[in-house]
């Protein structure tokens, strides 16, 4: 008899009920935890550090390696995109610029 599905049977409903505490774990108490100001001010931050650490590689690596050359199509793109960031800020406008940018040059010439 095969059992090559107990083990992920196991992990699933393992990482359900993780999934499960650690949401909920805030919504437990009766009141509400205080935090100190200076973990509050510090979550203003979070969101931003996460997006940072996603796309910084994203933009500056390929394959486990810094770019090393220029004819790079995500860099042109990053630089338009940006600039109309601070001239507009509008995100729409932002991945527009910046995919229009970058899909002329990632396709088009081979970057």
């Amino acid at each position: 008899m095969n059992w090559s599905w107990v083990e992920p049977v196991i992990a699933i409903l393992g990482l359900a009920v993780i999934t499960v505490v650690s949401r909920s774990f805030f919504m437990i108490p009766e009141r509400e935890m205080s935090m100190p100001s200076w973990l509050k001010r510090g979550l203003k931050y979070a969101p931003l550090a996460a997006l940072t650490a996603v796309i910084a590689p994203e933009i500056l690596m390929s394959q486990g390696q810094l770019i090393n050359t220029f004819q790079d199509a995500r860099l042109p793109a990053v630089l338009c995109a940006t600039g109309y960031y601070f001239w507009r800020r509008g995100i729409l406008g932002t991945i527009v610029v910046g995919m229009a940018v970058y899909l002329p040059l990632h396709i088009g010439w081979s970057w």
